[in-house]
């Protein structure tokens, strides 16, 4: 968020211990969690395992079913070979995962999710991108971290965790040592989260809705997402606890949540912080987003059909001021 946004929207910083992790350690004491896994065979085992759920897919809640290995497609539209849209170094995420050199963002096409003001439908529901082999996907992993980004951000992984794992092997006999970043919506079966339990070192999940009925209205009939996230993202931070940075502030380890502030409170902000206060810790890292815009087919909708108001955005701040949290990230 730039100055003049802040400044439009009464500033958002909540505590001396805004936009800064929970604790700090050297680099060169830490490993990527993957590495341990690889050296036990573990992870070889995890890649198989994942792989057979493509015979009758459930990587989602939606568990649609489908044998994904002869090409058949579910909701998220995706076979059993992974497409990509993009790799790049991305500055726009959160200052944790940014530092210097920016995050090593690799963008899949299409989505578990389908929401209905998407802003970035063309990758999400048009499925824009190319088929790649799991071996060029493991060498896009390494390119990324050659260039210099502090770790491999993984964004829509949902539906393509087996491509991933599998490709994070090649990538590891290339050298790779980053972090790696689960940066997803938020609608996880807690079966395939803890499959991923020592693979991810940061868990980026959206929070999106609080209320079953706005996910099934904005969100392809999601009714199930409120309960489903939940359960997700408390076993994300049991797994890798709260934010860790090294000694730059570049994040190493921890789970950093998204919540995006729709209109109306349509996504339920004052349930979600207090949630986060009683069920995670108040110092869990949150980033209250204010970037809401119509996109997709929000025009449709007459009550998402605009963007949030200053005054809305502040209400939400508050209501996480009141809540207790005090790790509050901005967009």
């Amino acid at each position: 968020m730039s100055d003049e946004t802040r400044r439009a929207f009464g500033g958002n910083l909540i505590g001396a211990a805004a936009w800064t992790a929970i604790s700090t350690m050297g680099r060169k004491d830490w490993e990527p969690a993957y590495l341990r896994l690889e050296r036990s065979g573990e992870l070889a085992e995890r890649a198989r395992a994942l792989y057979s759920i493509y015979r009758t897919c459930r990587l989602c809640p939606r568990r649609c079913g489908v044998n994904r290995l002869k090409g058949e497609k579910g909701v998220c539209q995706g076979t059993s070979r992974v497409k990509v849209n993009s790799a790049h170094p991305h500055f726009g995420e959160e200052p944790p995962l940014v530092g210097r050199h920016g995050s090593g963002t690799i963008f899949f096409s299409n989505c578990n999710l389908r929401c209905i003001f998407c802003q970035n439908w063309e990758i999400a529901h048009r499925g824009d991108g190319e088929y790649i082999s799991d071996l060029e996907l493991g060498r896009m992993m390494y390119e990324v971290e050659r260039r210099g980004c502090h770790n491999i951000n993984l964004v829509t992984p949902t539906h393509c965790v087996p491509n991933i794992v599998q490709a994070l092997r090649s990538a590891i006999r290339l050298g790779l040592r980053a972090p790696l970043v689960y940066n997803c919506g938020g609608y996880e079966p807690l079966e395939i989260v803890k499959l991923l339990d020592g693979i991810v070192d940061i868990y980026l999940p959206d929070f999106k809705y609080t209320d079953g009925a706005m996910a099934a209205k904005y969100s392809s009939g999601a009714q199930d997402y409120p309960e489903v996230a939940a359960a997700a993202i408390e076993e994300m931070h049991r797994q890798v606890g709260e934010l860790v940075t090294d000694e730059q502030g570049i994040a190493l380890r921890g789970l950093m949540i998204r919540h995006l502030v729709l209109p109306e409170n349509i996504a339920g902000t004052d349930k979600f912080v207090q949630w986060v206060a009683r069920k995670l810790t108040p110092t869990t890292y949150v980033n209250i987003m204010a970037q809401y815009h119509p996109a997709h087919r929000a025009y449709e909708h007459p009550q998402i059909a605009r963007r949030i108001t200053p005054e809305e955005y502040r209400q939400a701040i508050g209501w996480a001021r009141e809540a207790g949290l005090t790790n509050v990230g901005r967009d």
